[in-house]
């Protein structure tokens, strides 16, 4: 019986990652770093800002703590997505339509701070599909670790085997299947060569996502 969905936000509802690359190029410029688009999403698509910037701090030995390069970078974020909101991916809106519709208790779990995701969920009108909203900010151990999605069942009151997650990356399906959940892969051009072998369906988009979750809800 199936009674909860699940989303991720960034790379699954909105084609957010360009704008996560433009901003660490800007907090990276003073330390003369560059790297190429398609390079840094293979890198880092999926990945917690933290690890990213220990990443970062490593190759290139800089002097300043993952922390502090994390916390410039999601700053930064928060302010350049008020005016650089970036575009739904394909379907969003009408999926998540059909979700709030159906007997589905519906949540949005994002590795994101809330400081990232609330202006994108707010400028696309958004937040009123999600009866729970689970951020980086909510959790000790972000995605990959299963907490972001155990908050969010539990907030749900849901159980895992009764719930299904849609995300884009390896990180996002490794928390989804540490919880439990179905997990359907719909990758997008960053993620689509990463290892999605965890996930239990993979499809192109979001509304081949949804076509296989109402079969299942004709069953329940």
């Amino acid at each position: 019986m199936l009674e909860a969905i699940l989303f991720d936000c960034d790379g699954t509802l909105v084609d957010s990652e360009a704008l996560h690359y433009e901003c660490w190029q800007h907090i990276l410029a003073p330390y003369q770093i560059h790297y190429d688009e398609a390079e840094f999403c293979h890198l880092f698509s999926g990945k917690p800002t933290l690890q990213a910037a220990n990443y970062i701090i490593d190759q290139h030995h800089l002097h300043i703590s993952a922390v502090r390069l994390a916390e410039q970078k999601n700053e930064f974020f928060a302010q350049y997505v008020e005016t650089h909101l970036p575009p739904l991916l394909p379907f969003a809106k009408e999926v998540l339509q059909l979700a709030k519709d159906s007997p589905l208790s519906v949540a949005l779990v994002t590795g994101s701070a809330k400081g990232e995701v609330m202006p994108i969920l707010k400028g696309h009108g958004l937040l009123d599909y999600f009866e729970v909203i689970v951020t980086k900010d909510d959790v000790e151990k972000p995605k990959p670790d299963a907490e972001p999605y155990l908050l969010g069942l539990k907030q749900l009151n849901k159980q895992g085997a009764k719930g299904v997650a849609i995300e884009d990356t390896c990180t996002g399906l490794t928390s989804a299947k540490g919880a439990n959940l179905i997990a359907i892969a719909v990758p997008n051009a960053h993620s689509q060569l990463q290892d999605l072998s965890l996930a239990d369906h993979k499809v192109d988009n979001l509304m081949a996502a949804w076509q296989l979750i109402v079969p299942i809800l004709a069953n329940t």
